[in-house]
């Protein structure tokens, strides 16, 4: 089961905008994708807000579209700050999902399904790892 990102705003409208601000800190993300052989490949990606959707592109025959439109599982990491001096640290995003290929006009879009929406960040006990899915909801756990 997967959903849309405006499906993830329409349940955790406050959880999504803490992801979405997080995501978008900074322009370039970290990206894996699956081989042919199953194993991980790591990229760099940025994603964009297109209506009510979460999208990447890429260029025309780049390896991670490749690896995109033959198995379309993908997990995105968001940018991480280092923790200010003070100890604080705002977290960090991440999402894990399906792309489906929106257009392929001179280079690949792919819409971003998302099956899990995760912010790690400090909390009370220690880390605080706040998540989304379509069939289990919000959900936060403290970790020491």
């Amino acid at each position: 089961m997967v959903a849309s990102w405006q499906e993830f705003e329409n349940a955790e409208p406050k959880f999504a905008a803490r992801v979405r601000r997080l995501l978008t800190t900074r322009k370039h993300l970290t990206m894996a994708t699956l081989r042919r052989d199953g194993s991980p490949r790591i990229s760099g990606t940025e994603i964009q807000f297109a209506g009510d959707q979460l999208q990447i592109g890429s260029m025309t025959g780049a390896v991670k579209a490749m690896d995109l439109k033959r198995d379309p599982r993908v997990a995105i990491h968001g940018p991480t700050h280092d923790p200010a001096k003070s100890g604080s640290w705002r977290g960090e995003a991440k999402i894990a999902g399906r792309a489906a290929v929106v257009s392929e006009d001179g280079a690949h879009h792919f819409r971003i399904d998302l099956d899990e929406v995760v912010i790690t960040r400090l909390g009370g006990k220690g880390l605080l790892i706040e998540s989304w899915t379509p069939a289990g909801g919000f959900r936060s756990r403290d970790r020491a």
